[in-house]
């Protein structure tokens, strides 16, 4: 597989903003390709490379997880569930013939080499490499990937590559917890202005950024590379660990980060996750251990200063 067909700035890509540079000859500029509508049979080579796992999300994106079943990852005495310390990656097909593949994998410190090795050999680009979560052990890092071309078995036999440097192939998993969260979910969404939903032994709530994101020429699915994710663990008693992550852009930084330490959430770490979208997003991931529903008080005043909405 030739790398260029697949990195970040192929051949063919149009740029990472909504009104890119006419080509050489044409009359305007470029349009942004925009996605199509697709079905689990369109991905069947894809998931058998993937070991048979993932889903359909809004007709639009093929999303699969690889949840770190293998590891006990603790922050501040917290043992976090598999969901929050996983690999979440999608792919998106375009009207152009082409396919997104775009995530990232949770990866202890041992492991991060080999699979930036094996990302770079199958070409797939680390847009990001970061933390989190706060004072993790053992300790991880999170790799975000963006990769496209027309093969999307290739794609996902370079996914599958790095997923196997890092140990987490499928097949091993230990028990999920039983039922729903241990919590008061009605308030939560009360607090927050969103119905949230059960996942893997947390309660999650996610937005959507309002604009049209363009990545690399490609219109996003809503939502996709530009998510504020809210997920609660629930601790017992109603208490519950907070790992959070806000989606901005840049004049929204200064005031929600302001925001979240004037109401006693932690900053972890302030990164971008892309390197060609437009608008510049940039995401401050957060922690808070205590009482769920004043967590989530707390984080309103910080929500409501960003232009997003409840993700269905």
């Amino acid at each position: 597989m030739a790398a260029a067909a697949l990195g970040p700035l192929a051949a063919g890509a149009a740029g990472g903003t909504a009104a890119a540079a006419a080509a050489p000859g044409t009359a305007g500029p470029v349009r942004p390709v925009r996605p199509v509508p697709t079905t689990m049979d369109d991905w069947r080579e894809v998931a058998e490379q993937l070991g048979g796992a993932g889903g359909m999300r809004r007709g639009l994106v093929y999303a699969v997880s690889f949840l770190r079943d293998d590891l006990d990852v603790r922050t501040e005495g917290v043992v976090l569930q598999p969901e929050v310390v996983g690999m979440h990656n999608s792919f998106v097909r375009y009207a152009d013939g082409r396919t997104l593949l775009m995530g990232d994998l949770a990866v202890t410190e041992d492991e991060l080499q080999d699979v930036s090795r094996a990302l770079h050999d199958h070409g797939i680009a680390q847009t990001a490499i970061h933390k989190h979560v706060l004072a993790q052990e053992p300790p991880m890092w999170w790799c975000h990937v963006h990769a496209h071309g027309r093969d999307p078995g290739a794609l996902a036999r370079g996914l599958r590559a790095a997923v196997d440097a890092a140990g987490a192939a499928p097949g091993r998993a230990r028990p999920r917890p039983a039922g729903g969260p241990d919590l008061d979910t009605a308030g939560i969404d009360a607090a927050l202005g969103v119905r949230g939903h059960p996942n893997n032994g947390i309660y999650q709530c996610l937005f959507g950024r309002r604009e049209s994101i363009v990545d690399d020429g490609m219109v996003l699915p809503p939502g996709l590379g530009s998510m504020t994710a809210l997920n609660f663990q629930p601790l017992g008693g109603g208490r519950a660990a907070l790992i959070g992550d806000f989606a901005m852009v840049a004049g929204e930084v200064p005031r929600v980060l302001r925001r979240l330490t004037r109401s006693g959430i932690d900053l972890v770490s302030l990164h971008s996750h892309s390197l060609a979208e437009d608008p510049r997003l940039f995401f401050v991931h957060n922690w808070a251990v205590g009482d769920a529903v004043a967590i989530a008080r707390a984080l309103r005043p910080a929500l409501d200063l960003t232009n997003t909405g409840p993700l269905d």
